[in-house]
């Protein structure tokens, strides 16, 4: 039987005879539209797999009432069940399960290729809402030709995962006349919090993907960088490539010309684009200067500005991070970012057992159970006296703007209280002077939150106020979240105690190695507790930092500056089952690192409720996890407490033994073959 043979040409014909006929600026697939979007479709991987170009059929770039640009992208395709591939989720299905493009799909499906075409866009220009187009069709018996079409909106909103506008025959919805009442349909379009959810997901596993790859690629083939210099080389390609719109255009790959010419060199262009992003961003001039003064050393340095077969190393390994990590800060995705860079880099470091716990990422969904327990919300002001990424803060800053967005009816006010928040009521700080950069970046990325990270010691040179300019004013915490330093004095537990006592009020949630309550800590518990309320005690999975380290740990939550009495109540609870499955993340793909086994997310709402409300907010778990006792203030090695196994026979029992033994009787008598009954 002979294959079908594709009528792609006749559906060409067909879209592009309605573009012509309702007089649209249409591009055919090797017209140039305009220098952003042309280079972008060149720039972006193609949809085999390698370098551009990216060829839709056809390109438009229109305008609505309100002279918003909207670049229309078209892909023509010629059978009848090459339209779209969706996947389980009904989303554009353009990822494998390891979470690399799935190019037979984005190759196969017009629907597929348009997506494909909008996320070059998103990725490289400075368009944020496309309309992608896919259509194909058959003949049928008779011979004519049946066709149909896809139309999805690609977007920052949808972390560019694409949604089906509506059903068309046509293009007519493209006329200028038709034009303003599809866009208001497609500003009505909407994703639910568990849909945005599902596509956050997905996309943060996508990015741990691109930056394993993106590692990888310049551990082995950019030789004499260190892992200092990576950090800083991913940082400053970031802040350069940002931009601030009207203000600091981003720096584009094609900007840096390898030039041997004194004051232009690539990290001279590299670094007056970060210096002018600096400014405009509205930075101390001290903060300013030390992240000028850190990037420097290396941007500047002169083996990463030798030029070597007409291209220096330096805008090699700028345009590797563009490439596999420009898409997705530039879509606004409020995940730790960095974080995970973060621990990616210390992935190929040589550090022991001990210290690589001291620089393991807390997992996002950890972060934001810590800030809950914390009971951060708009009016916090919070602080972390290790902040690392700065993945807590992240985590509080999102928590502290949708508390924000939830309790506010005017849009200035919003505003107002956005900026304050960022500015004013977050507090880190990082004594390491990498990983400082990277919590600088990470809050640059999620809006601007850097203000108040201070590379600074928490434990001596901290005295509890603003830095940069504020010196003299007092940083008003009543919010303090940790993952401290394991190897640090008393498991860590020196930082918490120097945090509590520099509080008036509020409370506290740190997660810290389990021995911290059992006897590695004691001192400081007991001076702890002289001042401050232990109210929780929760026993984490032992595989919660799962492929970084095995350690067993608890949560603790305090109540600040209130003494700790012998009759207060502690919820000790045993959350060893969470309802996430892990896998380790060296012998798997991310993609099944973590799994939803069981409730995990009712699971972890659950526990806060339980901490603030007490045992009637108890339903998935029982009473065997939740126990409600007391611990000694002058003892310090009893925070890590169990709920009691009741020995005590009750009547229950002594009927069912009573009932077993009648039984057991019964039987016997019937196998007694001299019974006389």
């Amino acid at each position: 039987m002979s294959k079908k043979q594709s009528v792609e040409p006749n559906i060409s014909e067909l879209g592009n005879g309605w573009l012509k006929k309702y007089n649209l600026p249409y591009k055919l697939e090797q017209e140039f539209l305009n220098e952003d979007i042309d280079k972008a479709l060149n720039d972006y991987y193609s949809k085999s797999g390698g370098v551009g170009p990216n060829r839709p059929d056809a390109k438009i770039l229109l305008q609505d009432k309100h002279n918003n640009y909207f670049p229309v992208l078209i892909e023509y395709k010629g059978y009848k069940d090459k339209l779209i591939k969706l996947n389980a989720d009904n989303q554009v299905d353009n990822t494998t399960v390891k979470n690399e493009p799935n190019f037979t799909n984005i190759k196969g499906f017009a629907v597929n290729g348009a997506v494909h075409y909008a996320n070059a866009l998103l990725h490289h220009t400075a368009y944020e809402n496309i309309i992608a187009i896919g259509m194909t069709g058959y003949k049928d018996e008779f011979g004519d030709l049946q066709h149909s079409i896809g139309v999805y909106f690609v977007s920052k909103e949808n972390l560019g995962i694409g949604q089906k506008i509506g059903d068309y025959t046509d293009f007519s919805f493209l006329k200028k006349e038709n034009f303003d009442d599809f866009i208001l349909e497609v500003k009505q379009l909407s994703l639910s919090q568990e849909e945005l959810n599902k596509i956050k997901d997905k996309r943060e596993k996508e990015i741990e993907t691109s930056l394993t790859k993106l590692n990888n690629d310049i551990y082995q083939n950019e030789k004499g960088l260190s892992e200092q210099d990576r950090v800083y080389l991913v940082a400053g390609t970031i802040i350069a490539t940002l931009g601030v719109a009207g203000h600091v255009s981003p720096l584009e790959k094609s900007d840096l010309k390898s030039s041997p010419e004194i004051n232009n060199r690539d990290g001279d262009i590299v670094m007056r684009k970060i210096e002018s992003f600096l400014i405009k961003k509205h930075l101390p001039i001290s903060k300013r200067d030390s992240i000028i003064r850190a990037l420097k050393n290396t941007i500047l340095a002169d083996n990463l500005n030798r030029i070597d077969n007409g291209e220096t190393q330096l805008k090699r390994v700028f345009t590797k991070i563009v490439d596999d990590l420009g898409y997705y800060y530039k879509i606004g995705l409020t995940t730790d970012f960095t974080g995970k860079l973060f621990n990616e880099m210390y992935s190929w470091l040589g550090f022991s057992q001990d210290k690589l716990n001291d620089v393991v990422l807390t997992p996002s969904y950890v972060a934001k159970f810590l800030v809950k327990l914390a009971r951060v919300n708009k009016d916090s002001y919070v602080w972390d006296f290790a902040t690392g990424s700065a993945g807590l803060l992240v985590a509080a800053m999102n928590e502290m703007l949708d508390d924000a967005k939830h309790n506010s009816q005017s849009p200035e006010e919003l505003l107002q209280k956005e900026l304050k928040i960022k500015s004013e009521q977050l507090l880190g700080l990082e004594i390491l002077p990498n990983v400082y950069m990277l919590a600088v970046l990470n809050m640059i990325l999620m809006g601007d939150g850097s203000s108040n990270i201070l590379n600074e010691d928490s434990l001596t040179g901290f005295d509890g106020k603003y830095g940069y300019g504020r010196e003299n004013d007092e940083f008003p915490a009543d919010a303090f979240i940790l993952n401290p330093p394991y190897s640090a004095s008393g498991n860590g537990m020196i930082f918490v105690e120097r945090a509590l006592n520099m509080m008036n009020r509020g409370y506290a949630s740190i997660i810290i190695q389990s021995s911290a309550g059992s006897g590695k800590a004691t001192e400081y518990n007991k001076r702890i507790l002289q001042k401050h309320t232990l109210i929780a005690s929760i026993k984490m999975p032992v595989d919660l930092f799962s492929g970084k380290s095995t350690v067993q740990t608890n949560i603790y939550v305090f109540r600040v500056n209130e003494r700790h009495e012998g009759d207060n109540v502690v919820k000790f609870i045993d959350f060893t089952n969470d309802g996430w499955k892990r896998s380790n993340r060296r012998k798997s793909a991310a993609s099944v690192n973590l799994q939803n086994e069981d409730r995990a997310e009712e699971r972890y709402q659950e526990v806060v409720e339980l901490v603030k409300f007490g045992k009637s907010k108890l339903k998935i778990f029982s009473e065997k996890e939740y126990y409600e006792g007391t611990i000694d203030p002058n003892d310090g090695n009893d925070w890590n407490q169990s709920a009691p196994i009741d020995t005590k026979p009750t009547e229950t029992d002594f009927k069912k033994t009573v009932a077993d033994y009648l039984a057991w009787e019964v039987s016997q008598l019937l196998k007694d073959e001299n019974n006389p009954f």
